[in-house]
């Protein structure tokens, strides 16, 4: 499978944030997350987390629920802000970025599949797919094209004009895939892809995953249950008490 093609315009390209789509990396440096109960009790999340990661590169994070797997995705892609830590792809600097830079971050370089899809309700499948190349004002006609290629890789090309709501979990999740990697990013965060599907489609969507990292290169980052889609990555990252077991 080739990888998503962002439609070319005058619009088109990165942000400058520093980062180059050669020789770029990740870097993880002692990571640390701790949150409130409503009780009052201190929880430490991740506890000193350190790792990197190269461009081509697939990484699995493993470990029970509550591990702390989905707020280590958050932390590198932006979403929320670490304790103590430094977390660096090319020469930007995550944890001490602006929110105007984080949200050229996140829109530009990075992909996030969510656990819960966060898809728009009121739109059709290939309009969720299409929409951040909307808002970066590419051309409407060539981000459908591309939205409708996208889709029809992960077996969901009949299902392009349907609205959300009347899709099961399992196409949503896929579709919430096709969104995230059709701006072309550099940093691809996946949360559970494949927890809704069955396992022809998760063999798509693995396949997918693992073509668009070789291809772009990306770093491809997946939060997983899944053991096969473990396997299938160049690396596995166990997370136990806020801590990475093996690696």
């Amino acid at each position: 499978m080739s990888k998503v093609q962002s439609p070319k315009s005058k619009n088109a390209g990165p942000p400058d944030i520093g980062l180059s789509t050669l020789g770029f990396g990740l870097t993880v440096t002692d990571l640390r997350k701790a949150f409130q109960s409503p009780g009052g009790e201190r929880i430490e999340v991740l506890r000193g987390i350190s790792f990197s990661a190269r461009p081509g590169e697939t990484i699995a994070i493993v470990g029970a629920s509550g591990a702390g797997k989905s707020t280590l995705l958050h932390l590198i892609g932006g979403i929320e802000a670490p304790d103590h830590g430094n977390i660096k792809l090319g020469d930007f600097a995550v944890e001490s970025a602006s929110r105007a830079e984080l949200a050229r971050f996140r829109n530009g370089q990075v992909g996030v599949v969510f656990q819960f899809h966060h898809l728009l309700s009121d739109l059709t499948a290939a309009e969720n797919v299409c929409f951040p190349l909307m808002l970066a004002r590419h051309d409407r006609r060539q981000a459908m094209r591309s939205a409708l290629e996208a889709l029809d890789r992960l077996g969901l090309a009949s299902r392009a004009s349907h609205r959300i709501t009347d899709l099961s979990g399992g196409e949503q999740q896929r579709i919430a895939v096709c969104r995230a990697l059709i701006t072309a990013p550099l940093l691809v965060l996946a949360d559970e892809p494949t927890g809704n599907l069955d396992s022809v489609s998760a063999a798509l969507l693995e396949t997918e995953l693992m073509s668009y990292a070789a291809s772009r290169p990306a770093i491809v980052i997946i939060a997983t249950h899944n053991q096969d889609l473990a396997r299938r990555c160049d690396r596995v990252l166990t997370l136990e008490q806020g801590r990475i077991v093996a690696d």
